[in-house]
């Protein structure tokens, strides 16, 4: 375990202690700190985007449920979440790296190397398909604009809507290549916007709804509908992905750490303050709501100003989707420094103009664009991206949590921590993101077809086999070669317990020098 000195109960760190906690875990400075401690909470929020995630996911709760679901069940899962976030704040305090670097240096040293793996490739494909999923609906967003504006159904095809998806996609690409400055600077319209939404609808739309489309009470908080022919109780579980799926990759605010200024107490109360917003702003907006918000805009606020909501919202998502992007490329960018994705050369660089990572920025964008391909076998198919944004992201949650408690290891908490509540806490979210992952594994309708399965199983089974076949690959497979997070500096620092890290000599041997060289080109 790394020794290092204790947490001082002084919570505000300069940048240049940010710097030094960094390079006491082994890594130089390589981003810029433009990221306040404001603006990581608001890309924190931001990345979750309230109302245009509700918009997204409609589809998991209406059939499955219906009002009663989205109210009840939003109310259920926020807790649940909550436990996730503050499990991951606590670590990240104490950690201002990935996930997969956590998971290295709590994990006993005999299996440290390969857990380190797979929670690398499930955060870096649920960094992909959270992107895709997000870009996804906003394209069909686009094309209920375009309802609204013609006043009749558009015909619309998955090859259609994934034109527009592949064209939001590379304008994304653009703009999250730009100066880190720009992005931070982006983080207070995006929350503006996003907060703008959210009282929209929760004050505004009830207002101007005429009375013979307001849902009454009853509707609203008690309507069960049941679709998709699961028994209600197991339907009512499935569409708890659509609170899961919404208030979803707690972990943004982690990749954005060394970015970001006083990052040890930053990071984790942007977690779990996103969380707090993000569920009680849900929950308001959901009691109204009982169906899809474009015919509520249309029904409330008519052709002409339901087409400059929804507008709004699109842009919303807009806004929501460049995070995930951004926040994707580096996670990307961090597994590719410690040499452990194809090309790791050539990802891992910064460009000399923006000093951010844009090659993996365009790495992520066209990944995206390759998994978008799914709505060529059916709309199921493309659907369960959606799941494995979730699925997956537990996967690289679960693990490092586990091996904090289930290894010797000398874990000494950062300026946030949990204390005695710690332990129980995390068993909490682990055992439900465990039941969790199970449940989305099954399909929509008890009687599925190839079309209609749930490809979830098929697409991060088959990521998964991937990864791990390349790990144990006869003589060229990681396991011959990768030895967890490379240092890139020598840290001034000791090591010791089983769980926790290796010895200075080793840190020094597997400094990274020929094996990946980083270059300041574009």
């Amino acid at each position: 375990m790394i020794s290092r000195a204790p947490a001082t109960s002084n919570l505000h760190l300069e940048p240049g202690e940010d710097e030094a906690t960094l390079a006491k875990l082994g890594y130089k400075q390589e981003f810029r700190r433009e990221f306040t401690p404001l603006e990581v909470s608001g890309l924190a929020f931001s990345y979750i985007g309230v109302v245009p995630s509700i918009v997204s996911v409609f589809f998991y709760a209406l059939p499955n449920g219906g009002p009663f679901a989205m109210v009840w069940g939003w109310a259920i899962a926020c807790p649940f979440i909550m436990c996730i976030g503050l499990a991951l704040g606590e670590l990240a305090s104490a950690r201002l790296l990935p996930l997969y670097y956590w998971t290295y240096s709590l994990a006993s040293p005999r299996c440290r190397n390969f857990l380190c793996w797979i929670v690398g490739y499930s955060n870096t494909i649920e960094s992909i398909a959270r992107v895709a999923s997000v870009n996804w609906a906003c394209a069909i967003q686009i094309t209920a604009a375009i309802s609204i504006a013609s006043g009749q159904p558009y015909a619309t095809t998955n090859a259609k809507i994934y034109g527009i998806y592949a064209a939001v996609m590379l304008s994304q690409a653009v703009l999250v290549s730009l100066g880190t400055k720009v992005l931070a600077r982006l983080q207070s319209l995006y929350t503006l916007v996003n907060l703008c939404l959210c009282f929209i609808v929760i004050i505004a739309l009830p207002i101007a709804t005429p009375s013979e489309y307001r849902n009454s009470a009853s509707f609203a908080l008690g309507n069960f509908t049941n679709l998709d022919g699961w028994p209600s109780g197991f339907a009512f579980i499935l569409s708890l992905m659509a609170p899961l799926w919404t208030i979803g990759g707690y972990d943004a605010s982690v990749h954005m750490s060394e970015e970001a200024s006083n990052a040890a107490t930053a990071i984790p109360w942007a977690i779990t303050s996103s969380i707090i917003i993000a569920a009680v702003l849900g929950w308001v907006i959901n009691v109204p709501l009982g169906q899809p918000l474009a015919q509520i805009f249309y029904n409330s606020l008519g052709q002409r100003m339901a087409l400059v909501f929804w507008c709004f919202i699109i842009s919303a998502q807009y806004m929501v989707s460049s995070n995930c992007l951004l926040v994707g490329s580096r996670q990307t960018f961090a597994f590719a420094r410690d040499g452990a994705l194809p090309f790791s050369r050539y990802l891992y660089r910064i460009n000399g103009y923006t000093h951010t990572p844009v090659n993996t920025v365009w790495f992520d964008a066209a990944c995206a664009l390759l998994i978008g391909l799914l709505a060529f076998v059916s709309t199921q198919a493309v659907n369960a991206v959606f799941t494995i944004g979730v699925t997956a992201s537990y996967i690289s949650y679960i693990t490092p949590i586990t091996t904090r408690f289930v290894f010797n290891n000398n874990f000494k908490p950062g300026p946030f921590h949990l204390g005695k509540f710690s332990f129980p806490i995390s068993a909490i979210a682990v055992t439900g993101m465990v039941f969790m992952n199970i449940v989305f594994f099954f399909p929509s309708t008890p009687q599925t077809t190839a079309q209609e399965m749930n490809y979830t199983v098929v697409v991060l089974g088959g990521f998964m086999f991937l990864a791990i076949s390349w790990y144990y690959f006869p003589v060229y497979g990681g396991v011959h070669w990768f030895n967890g997070p490379i240092a890139n500096i020598t840290p001034a620092i000791t090591f010791s317990g089983a769980g926790g890290g290796c010895g200075v000599q080793e840190t020094i041997d597997r400094t990274k020098s020929a094996s990946i060289t980083q270059t300041t080109s574009a």
